[in-house]
């Protein structure tokens, strides 16, 4: 009890930007939007191919490769310059 009264203090006295860098900016990939709009894309895409007759693999296979790019970029355009503080990380096992 007491130890949590201490922490709950001193984050209380912390200055703002002391405040700022535990908190992350940018979510756990699984998270966001853009992830399942990118699942559902690739999964229409393999979808459209396995039914139609006039896609075939090797273009359906280079649009699933072309928005998982986009995807990556968008991802590493969304946490550049950001620092991660480590509250979401699932293989961080010293917060548990």
């Amino acid at each position: 009890m007491a130890a949590t009264e201490t922490a709950e203090r001193r984050r209380m006295n912390a200055s703002s930007s002391e405040a700022r860098r535990t908190h992350d900016e940018t979510k756990l990939s699984l998270k966001t939007t853009e992830f399942w709009a990118m699942a559902g894309v690739i999964a229409a895409i393999l979808i459209a191919t396995w039914v139609s007759d006039s896609l075939d693999d090797v273009r359906a296979w280079t649009l699933v490769a072309a928005v998982a790019i986009g995807y990556m970029i968008s991802r590493g355009i969304a946490k550049s310059g950001t620092k991660y503080a480590g509250g979401e990380d699932p293989l961080n096992r010293d917060n548990r």
